[in-house]
């Protein structure tokens, strides 16, 4: 043992000296040999896969190693669904098997298919066993069929991951409320980077197919929080077609929300769906001089409100109507401040070529006097210019023609501007300059193969919002001129208009109404300063 002991202290010394490695190997360095990309593979399943008559209550599949799960609540599915999830192992440790505890009734002559998408990987380096699957039948034969298509979002560029796409029996159970209310027969996940889907071991039959992204995982239609893709039509198994599907948020039904107290005389009220022709109503009793003023707020889905004389109440009590639908509703006043008129530019330094200037109230612009507000350039020359107050948004438009690199100085005397409460503003000066026209691009865009009119052309950045917009009628043709276009990179959406009022329209389940047409260029535009961009677009 003393010469053994010896020998090992003499040969780590002469490894030392010549630089020679003397370790354990070490699983995934280029001592310890090739990386394992090998996945786990199944031994043996029990009862086994593909198995008819099945009648058993857990599910035992066993592996040639160590697994673990990972993500298993979105990964792995389960068709038809069972309305008591079966319980699932391993969870946060790793095993030699996968062991599922069936608690539902299982339904007669009915395929199952347990789908584990990306979820089974080996312990050790990750290596994944993809979209492997257990299919099991409580009658006499598996199913065969398949339904195959691919899923995108109707409005957006990009479309959501894990959209799940479901079949419904159409057969004499079959009601048009039944996405809100039960689950499918057969459902599927779409795969992340392609977005395709496909339905396997389903029967013979015809079946409604819809896709859903549904946030609460519950296998249900949520209009509020879920959006939703359908074909209108039946399908008709088996059929060797594959199908599109588009998901919208539907546009919810007109419900009015709160009131909150903004300042003395100022409330807002929220409101779920679209704030056209919605009305306002008080219902407490008021003085005989009282007048109210209201419109849609510019960015939240709240209408601002404001009254006059203020009166002493304790609440006050109102009515929200659209169309046919009427909310009360009501609030319980505070002592708070009253609001005095504070006046802003916007822009409030630099005016882009082409663009217009505005002065925003926080209070509503009732009046305004044109004679008194003057524009001079930095030679002091007086700019001519018009003015038109946009009651809609509560914005004052200030339009006149701006020529580059110059300074403008943009004055508003005392009265200038009256809004509702008779307050008026106090002497206003605003100092705004503009930049040469070689900081801009100019774009030409031609589309060809546009189907119908009206449509809406727009740019738009990575995020979706609009940067610049174009509506054409039939006469104003295919080609969109844009001039003094921001440097950036831009997404290009054209939208069928089909009601012509100048927006997307979503879609609508129970009224059978797809959402309008989106179409996105191919490849975004890299838009440069002092570039005139040419590009033809073919829709095909």
């Amino acid at each position: 043992m003393k010469f053994f002991r010896q020998f090992l202290i003499g040969f780590g010394i002469c490894c030392l000296l010549l630089q020679v490695p003397f370790s354990c190997a070490h699983r995934g360095t280029p001592g310890g040999g090739p990386i394992d990309t090998i996945p786990p593979k199944v031994l043996k399943s029990k009862p086994a896969n593909y198995s008819t008559h099945f009648k058993s209550k857990v599910i035992r599949i066993e592996f040639d190693e160590y697994i673990k799960l990972k993500d298993p609540a979105t990964q792995i599915l389960i068709s038809p669904p069972m309305k008591r999830k079966p319980i699932i192992s391993p969870q946060g440790i790793a095993q030699k098997y996968i062991e599922i505890e069936i608690r539902d009734s299982l339904k007669s002559n009915t395929t199952y298919t347990i789908n584990f998408g990306q979820s089974i990987e080996d312990n050790n380096e990750g290596n994944q066993l993809p979209f492997y699957k257990y299919v099991f039948s409580t009658g006499d034969f598996i199913d065969s069929l398949k339904v195959s298509g691919r899923v995108t979002d109707a409005f957006n560029r990009l479309t959501d991951e894990h959209i799940s796409v479901m079949l419904y029996k159409f057969d004499s159970d079959y009601y048009d409320s039944i996405i809100y209310k039960e689950p499918p027969a057969y459902i599927a996940y779409t795969r992340d980077s392609t977005h395709t889907f496909e339905i396997e071991n389903v029967a013979e039959g015809n079946y409604k197919l819809f896709a859903l992204k549904d946030k609460n995982q519950n296998y249900l239609f949520d209009p509020k929080s879920d959006k939703i893709g359908f074909l209108s039509d039946t399908i008709q198994l088996p059929s060797d077609k594959t199908y599109n599907l588009k998901v919208f948020r539907e546009k919810p039904k007109f419900k009015a929300a709160k009131i909150s107290q903004e300042s003395l005389q100022h409330l807002l009220f929220g409101f779920e769906g679209g704030a056209e022709n919605v009305e306002i109503k008080m219902l407490s009793e008021t003085p005989l001089d009282f007048s109210e003023h209201y419109f849609k707020h510019e960015k939240k889905d709240s209408i601002d409100y404001w009254f006059k004389p203020y009166f002493e109440a304790d609440s006050l009590l109102f009515e929200v109507s659209k169309n046919e639908i009427k909310d009360t509703l009501k609030i319980h006043l505070q002592e708070v401040e009253r609001d005095s008129l504070r006046i802003k530019a916007q822009p409030a330094s630099t005016l882009d070529l082409g663009k217009k200037f505005y002065l925003t109230s926080n209070t509503p612009v009732l009046e305004v006097n044109e004679k008194l507000i003057n524009i001079f350039n930095k030679d002091s020359v007086n700019i001519p210019f018009k003015t038109k107050l946009l009651s809609e948004i509560n914005k004052i438009e200030i339009d006149f023609d701006a020529k580059e690199k110059e300074i403008y100085q943009i004055q508003a005397l005392p009265g200038a501007i009256t809004d509702f409460f008779q307050h008026t503003n106090d002497s206003l000066q605003y100092k705004i300059q503009t930049k040469a026209e070689t900081e801009y691009a100019d774009i030409h865009l031609t589309i060809e193969n546009i189907s119908s009119f009206p449509v809406i052309l727009q740019l738009t950045n990575e995020a979706g919002e609009v940067k610049l917009e174009k509506i054409h009628q039939q006469e104003d043709g295919n080609v969109f001129d844009f001039s003094f276009v921001e440097p950036g990179m831009y997404y290009v959406r054209l939208i069928y208009d089909n009601n012509n009022n100048g927006k997307w329209d979503s879609g609508n389940y129970l009224k059978n109404q797809q959402p309008e047409k989106v179409i996105y260029m191919p490849k975004p535009l890299d838009v440069r300063k002092n570039w005139e961009i040419s590009q033809i677009f073919s829709i095909k």
